[in-house]
């Protein structure tokens, strides 16, 4: 679904040929706005695999939803990939208590920055997260 810029799901979110992918606590129907995933990826819905991850979509309708699992998600994320945090817009009619301000405080306190924003779908927008240039190649690896 390319939604109103006309720019595929898949390519706003990064997702390219043989990335691994982990989409978390997604809605029902989430991976069909996809549409066909790049040859190669392989796209999970757990954290239960060995390695790092090129894209990670997690959805949080709340904040507690947020804290509770962001911090097992950054230190899988590979050095060059992204984190997206899908939360509910206001205008969605979902009730949360997430906006974009709050994302990126929290991913402050995690050492990752925000680099680019973008809408999901009609409910979620998103904001990429990304570990910061000076730090990447720092972390032990997992």
């Amino acid at each position: 679904m390319a939604g109103y810029s006309g720019t595929p799901l898949v390519r706003k979110l990064g997702i390219r040929e043989d990335h691994r992918v982990a989409i978390i606590d997604a809605p029902p129907g989430f991976t069909d706005l996809l549409g066909g995933l790049p040859e190669g990826v392989d796209c999970r819905t757990s954290l239960r695999s060995r390695g790092d991850f090129d894209v990670m979509i997690l959805f949080a309708p709340a904040h507690r939803a947020l804290t509770r699992r962001f911090p097992a998600l950054v230190p899988r994320l590979a050095d060059s990939g992204g984190l997206w945090v899908a939360w509910p817009k206001k205008s969605s009619g979902v009730k949360s208590d997430l906006s974009e301000d709050i994302v990126r405080d929290v991913a402050l306190a995690a050492g990752l920055v925000d680099n680019k924003v973008c809408a999901i779908d009609d409910t979620y927008s998103g904001l990429r997260l990304v570990i910061r240039v000076s730090d990447r190649g720092t972390r032990r690896v997992r």
